[in-house]
């Protein structure tokens, strides 16, 4: 029995902390912990409002064409990590390419 009250408060105490935390984030003194990942993103439709061939949003963004290809066709869906990228190149375009610009001129330098 002893076990089990111990048990419930430390799982009462987690609870606690997290509500703690939430209130915290309510009233804007904190930020979430954790960030999430979009469930689903348009690569296409990224692609056409940058006005891209395939090629050239593969190109300028580093992803492969056939990559690019499968996930406009449906062949293949992006990974958590490729549809926040795709989420973030579709709001600041201009800060993706910039970012890995400066990595580029980085590498060449090195």
């Amino acid at each position: 029995m002893e076990g089990q009250v111990q048990k419930d408060t430390k799982n009462f105490d987690r609870i606690m902390r997290g509500l703690g935390e939430m209130v915290e984030i309510a009233e804007g003194r904190t930020l979430p912990a954790r960030s999430y990942v979009p469930a689903d993103v348009d690569p296409k439709g990224i692609r056409k409002r940058l006005g891209l061939t395939q090629d050239e949003f593969a190109a300028r963004f580093g992803f492969t064409p056939g990559t690019v290809r499968d996930w406009e066709q449906g062949r293949a869906r992006p990974v958590a990590a490729a549809r926040t990228l795709l989420l973030v190149i579709d709001r600041e375009p201009e800060a993706v390419e910039r970012a890995l610009t400066d990595v580029g001129a980085r590498r060449v330098r090195a």
